[in-house]
């Protein structure tokens, strides 16, 4: 009696704590079917994703099955000195990953960004100690407070960001779509599909034709892409050529030559799509995988509505790209996160006057 008088409320209790992660899980999907570029998606799946391991650990350790317990408590603090590991080396993995891209890449600053990085987090708290034995005291506590809650702030973000991107991965249309959109990333030597935007023009012929064997009905492939100083060819119409040597019906591909940017790719190729014969056209568009998540947004912001699909790209590349992508997508906000950034400063003066001046904390 003794032990169902200790065990019995447990389970109970973490019965109803279901209803937590539950409707936190639904409302997620509510919002990510409705929308799925929305940045906001991202803290309702963290919500749900957490509540549901505390919830799921509580269950496991109101069955009182020592073995089962013992097992999630080793996975569990194994993923922690994995992950642990990994923070204590990110400096050195992000060199690491830079001296790839320097060997492989051309050297932009966009190739670059690893290499900044993995700088930085070497080097501040270096420079940072330096700086702070020859300031008074209050100085030295805001330049470590401040800066502390920027990366802190921007940190958060990028893990929201992280989370969307990986769950737009997820993204798999129905073989229903009336265009296929393949946005262009470029050319070799002026005329020439690199095996970048290969890979895009490759992803979406794939979908073409899984839907033309099972549905009997070819989409229209558009490639956008316009011609850029150090071209010969509009980008669009290289990859149509390349597309049809690769198996695509002549008649069942478009160029769009006159785009520069994402934005104009997602608008010329909507301007195209209204001038078809479709009256309510589903759309798709391909790019690589790390670009997906913003081009959804761009896509969103020109008007047309379409879901994306991504090509692999090299491991080696991802970092870079992802952080590429990241900053794109913090800039659009920019004056958002401008006025939380003041924010934070005038919330390390109030945690200065508190702790400096005062000595005491409200807590």
């Amino acid at each position: 009696m003794n032990d169902t008088t200790v065990w019995f409320p447990v389970p109970v209790v973490a019965y109803w704590a279901w209803l937590v992660p539950i409707g936190l899980g639904l409302i997620f999907g509510w919002r990510y079917h409705h929308d799925k570029v929305r940045l906001s998606n991202g803290l309702w799946f963290s919500a749900f994703f957490y509540s549901f391991l505390a919830v799921l650990a509580m269950t496991i350790l109101g069955t009182n099955n020592h073995p089962l317990i013992v097992i999630c408590i080793a996975i569990f603090v194994g993923f922690l000195m994995v992950m642990s590991l990994l923070f204590i080396l990110q400096a050195f993995l992000l060199l690491w990953n830079a001296w790839i891209v320097w060997r492989r890449e051309s050297h932009t600053q966009a190739n670059m960004l690893t290499l900044f990085l993995g700088l930085a987090i070497l080097l501040l708290p270096w420079l940072s100690n330096l700086v702070g034995n020859w300031v008074p005291e209050p100085v030295r506590y805001l330049m470590t407070t401040f800066p502390n809650l920027v990366i802190f702030y921007v940190a958060f973000w990028f893990y929201n960001y992280l989370t969307m991107l990986i769950l737009y991965q997820f993204n798999w249309p129905r073989l229903r779509q009336d265009y296929i959109i393949v946005l262009g990333a470029g050319l070799l030597n002026g005329d020439q599909v690199s095996p970048l935007l290969a890979c895009r023009i490759d992803r979406g012929l794939r979908f073409y034709q899984k839907q033309t064997t099972k549905t009997h009905h070819p989409a229209v492939m558009i490639f956008s892409g316009g011609q850029g100083s150090d071209e010969s060819v509009p980008e669009g119409q290289a990859m149509l050529d390349y597309a049809i040597a690769h198996g695509l019906p002549a008649t069942n591909g478009w160029a769009e030559k006159r785009s520069t940017t994402t934005f104009e790719n997602m608008r010329f190729s909507k301007q195209l799509i209204d001038q078809g014969p479709v009256k309510q056209p589903r759309t798709i568009f391909v790019t690589n995988n790390y670009h997906t998540f913003r081009a959804g947004i761009v896509a969103k912001q020109a008007g047309l509505k379409a879901d994306g699909i991504g090509a692999k790209t090299a491991h080696f590349f991802l970092p870079d790209a992802i952080l590429r992508e990241y900053i794109a997508i913090f800039v659009r906000h920019k004056w958002w996160h401008a006025v939380a950034v003041v924010g934070l400063f005038l919330l390390s003066l109030g945690m200065l006057w508190l702790d400096v001046y005062h000595g005491q904390w409200p807590f």
